[in-house]
């Protein structure tokens, strides 16, 4: 099987490691992509690389020493005192104790800083256990416990990138990264997230010193208004930056099925983002991040291995694929309509452009041009 030189990260720290039994992040996700991949046939040995666990030392490129090594005695121990919990917001509802805390972001953060490696060259690297962009230097938040695309960007600049363009499909904005690179002229952001939703940042008119453009959008907001925002925000402002590399974290959290957003996109949506952005750059790192059912994170970020490696997505899926999906399970809902265990592409989820999402697009095109 030809996947184009495009390489996979993934790691067996994944299976069967939960944040804890009703945790949104109770879910089977990286694995399930591994498995549906191969079912597929789609991820031969050659394409497939496990990831590292980033040392300590790799971590504190942008982590606190003292951080880094409260979340390893948090894991080791299996517990925080309220100091602990206070100051770096370890062993909270949203970043709760659990056996993996610290192996598994660090195993996410070590496929980051792998895939800057693997593209130093050209190229284009997955790493669907990455993505997450909540944390901050000293503290864990929104279920990040490590900043995995800040470490990843700042790789890659060390490694001699100028310019990193930073992608952000993920139904929450991606405040950590924000925060890590206000001010850079190396380093551009483009977010796109639901509007009023956790952590409440992002707003159109959050400049980051110059680095970003946010575009919060409302509830509801469907295929065609991603088109419309894809083609008139998100590929200008990145072509303009002329960037060496791209991230674009790929969260699967704002599909029509996910239990915490109100965003009504396909998953097509997604790939169609993944192409478009795939010739823009020498350089493309692809992660995960958010997304909370199963069954839509599974066929989403398939789509997006298939998407870069150049595979064609059948109208529907062989036995061995379906058995896939069929055997993940999910304690908030039972097992989900037939469209979700046979296919891996959603149907359109099409509709009317409206006049908010027309104007948001008007504001950041015109700061765009302005930087051309």
């Amino acid at each position: 099987m030809d996947t184009g030189g495009a390489l996979f990260i993934g790691s067996t720290i994944y299976r069967g490691s939960r944040y804890g039994r009703l945790h949104p992040l109770s879910i089977e996700r990286v694995p399930a992509v591994i498995d549906l991949c191969r079912a597929m046939g789609w991820l031969p040995d050659a394409s497939y690389r496990t990831s590292p666990r980033a040392k300590p030392r790799a971590l504190e490129a942008f982590h606190t020493p003292d951080y880094v090594a409260a979340l390893q005695a948090a894991e080791a121990a299996q517990a925080v005192d309220p100091e602990v919990r206070a100051r770096h917001g370890l062993g909270t509802l949203s970043n709760p104790v659990f056996p993996e805390m610290f192996r598994r972001p660090a195993t996410a953060a070590g496929g980051g800083l792998l895939a800057a490696s693997l593209v130093r060259g050209g190229g284009v690297v997955y790493n669907p256990g990455g993505g997450t962009h909540h944390a901050f230097p000293d503290r864990a938040a929104g279920f990040c416990f490590l900043n995995e695309p800040v470490l990843t960007i700042r790789q890659l600049l060390a490694q001699g990138c100028r310019r990193v363009a930073y992608v952000d499909i993920d139904a929450h904005h991606g405040d950590g990264v924000e925060a890590a690179f206000d001010g850079s002229d190396s380093v551009r952001l483009v977010s796109v997230h639901e509007a009023g939703r956790w952590p409440f940042t992002g707003r159109i008119d959050e400049t980051a010193g110059g680095a970003a453009f946010n575009l919060p959008v409302p509830k509801g907001f469907h295929d065609d208004e991603f088109a419309l925002v894809l083609e008139g925000v998100i590929l200008p402002a990145v072509a303009a930056f002329r960037p060496d590399a791209i991230f674009l974290q790929c969260g699967a959290d704002a599909v029509t099925e996910d239990p915490l957003s109100r965003l009504a996109l396909s998953n097509r949506a997604h790939w169609r983002a993944v192409a478009a952005l795939r010739p823009l750059a020498p350089r493309m790192i692809v992660s995960g991040g958010g997304g909370y059912n199963p069954w839509t994170v599974a066929r989403l970020w398939s789509g997006v291995w298939a998407t870069l490696s150049g595979q064609e997505i059948p109208d529907r899926l062989p036995a061995e694929a379906a058995e896939v999906l069929g055997r993940l399970a999910w304690a908030r809902k039972g097992p989900p309509g037939p469209e979700l265990l046979s296919t891996l592409r959603d149907a359109p989820r099409e509709g009317r452009i409206r006049a908010e999402v027309r104007a948001g697009v008007a504001t950041l095109a015109r700061r765009i041009a302005a930087t051309a």
